[in-house]
């Protein structure tokens, strides 16, 4: 069982980490990203929202009392690193390494939360 919760924890902040940076870039970062949201043919005006959801989803990984919600944020987490990888793919800038990370990571979470919340 504490094996199983540190490699939730090691995991789960890893991700932390990876939305954290992502979010910040979106925010902090408009221009820089707002091309690249250009490149992949997606309107600029879902970055704000898109890094508050981030943000949002983080929350609700963390929050133990949202359950329901917490499963929501997983499966958001994971169509967005899904159609992250393709995106990246599709235009060919080799940037899709980060959305493989981030989804071994969530994946790894996952598995690891519902093992110490049984």
């Amino acid at each position: 069982m504490k094996r199983d919760k540190i490699i939730f924890y090691i995991s789960t902040g890893l991700l932390s980490l990876l939305m954290l940076f992502s979010a910040s870039m979106y925010f902090f970062n408009h221009e820089e990203i707002s091309g690249m949201f250009k490149s992949f043919g997606y309107p600029t005006y879902i970055i704000y929202p898109y890094g508050a959801a981030k943000l949002l989803g983080l929350f609700a990984i963390w929050n133990p009392n949202f359950k329901a919600i917490k499963e929501w944020a997983y499966a958001g987490f994971f169509f967005a690193f899904i159609l992250a990888f393709f995106a990246h793919f599709m235009i060919g800038d080799g940037e899709q390494a980060g959305a493989i990370i981030a989804m071994i990571l969530l994946i790894i979470s996952y598995i690891f939360n519902k093992r110490i919340n049984k």
